[in-house]
């Protein structure tokens, strides 16, 4: 199949949604199929790129005035330049993975054309509220207007998967809309190599991800701080975002020095497995998470996880078996979780093979099983809307 994957974010991005189109996009393409992205320009202009064996097409962007790095491509540019897209490509199959600018247009453009759709959805209104920076008076509102948006964009699409099933809980509560779990998969053999290398001499405690406020690493620091002076650990941060320089001020402020606390920024993604193959912990502390992949990947590294009881966390962490949930905002209680698998080594490892266990149940060769399932079903049907059409 030729299939044109369309996202508002890709590599050189760093997130979950960028990471699952590319790892879906180069696995589809490792089966064979004839694999197109258009996704929003990493430096402003259009163009073409051949990224393995995966064609990206990028659609003119522009730096978004709130955001250090974060870009969005306008309207009144990616309309035309996705129409055109579609038009050059002809896909058998477009798969949209947003409803922003680039999956929205690609959409339209798409159904426009006769092409069958099929959407993943990747969003919550949470992960939107910070970059455009909404009052807090005005989230409810703009939460319902977030969620119509995306129905009306995704309407169109014969088949409709997120995550998990809270994420298809959430999108069916909001919006008229049905759909599928699906995860979105990993490749465990990586990880599980890491695994055998074994944890530092000091246990550390691990978080992976944006540094934005939905994440709470704040309240990951404050309880770290709170663990037992005779507890010896350490707490590494791997990732990068907006609230990178007040949340190294907050380590300062409260006692932690480059001893116990390391902000590493982005890192390779060779040195990201070697971050999970070393640590003791994987810690998730985020409330907007609709799978959360670098929690799968640390559990395929069989790292025992704690983790805010929030959206679709719990279908990762299950507590008194691979881990422990905590409330989230209640520090007391994560600093509790945190040193009672900090100060039990046996905990840790029996933690551990159960997260592999549970990881084992998400493999990518699943997920693209299934999504090619999905396009033949939808392929199959749009023939016969057009068979039917025809004879009408």
């Amino acid at each position: 199949m030729k299939i044109l994957l369309a996202s508002d974010t890709y590599p050189p991005d760093v997130n979950g949604a960028s990471r699952f189109t590319e790892r879906l996009a180069n696995g589809l393409a490792g089966r064979g199929h004839d694999v197109h992205v258009a996704a929003p320009s990493p430096d402003g202009p259009p163009g073409e790129e051949q990224m393995g064996p995966v064609t990206v097409h990028r659609v003119q962007s522009y730096r978004w005035p709130f955001h250090e790095w974060y870009r969005v491509s306008l309207p009144w540019t990616a309309k035309p330049q996705c129409a055109a897209l579609v038009d050059r490509i002809k896909p058998d199959i477009v798969h949209s993975q947003a409803h922003f600018i680039v999956g929205r247009y690609t959409i339209a453009a798409a159904h426009r054309q006769g092409y069958p759709l099929v959407a993943t959805n990747h969003f919550m209104p949470e992960n939107l509220f910070m970059h455009a920076r909404t009052p807090k008076f005005l989230e409810e509102f703009a939460r319902v207007a977030a969620w119509k948006d995306l129905e009306r964009v995704f309407r169109p699409a014969l088949h409709i998967t997120a995550p998990t099933p809270r994420a298809i809980e959430l999108l069916e509560l909001r919006t008229r809309l049905t759909g599928e779990p699906l995860s979105n998969g990993i490749d465990p053999t990586a990880y599980q190599e890491a695994a055998a290398g074994g944890e530092s001499e000091v246990p550390t405690v691990l978080f992976v991800g944006r540094l934005d406020q939905e994440k709470r690493v704040d309240e990951l620091i404050k309880a770290f701080a709170q663990l037992p002076t005779d507890l010896p650990a350490r707490l590494e941060i791997v990732g990068d975002g907006s609230c990178r320089e007040q949340w190294r001020k907050l380590a300062t402020d409260v006692g932690l020095d480059a001893d116990r606390i390391t902000f590493r920024g982005y890192i390779s993604e060779e040195e990201l497995v070697e971050a999970y193959g070393r640590c003791a912990v994987f810690c998730m502390p985020g409330i907007a998470e609709l799978q959360s992949l670098v929690t799968l990947e640390a559990m395929a590294a069989g790292k025992p996880v704690v983790c805010a009881d929030a959206m679709a966390l719990p279908h990762l962490c299950h507590p008194g078996q691979n881990g422990w949930l905590y409330e989230p905002g209640d520090v007391g209680e994560l600093t509790l979780r945190l040193s009672t698998l900090l100060g039990d080594k046996k905990m840790r490892a029996r933690f551990g093979q159960q997260s592999q266990q549970i990881a084992s149940q998400h493999s990518m060769a699943h997920t693209l099983d299934r999504f090619e399932e999905i396009y033949s079903n939808a392929l199959g049907l749009s023939e016969f809307a057009e068979e039917a059409e025809a004879a009408a």
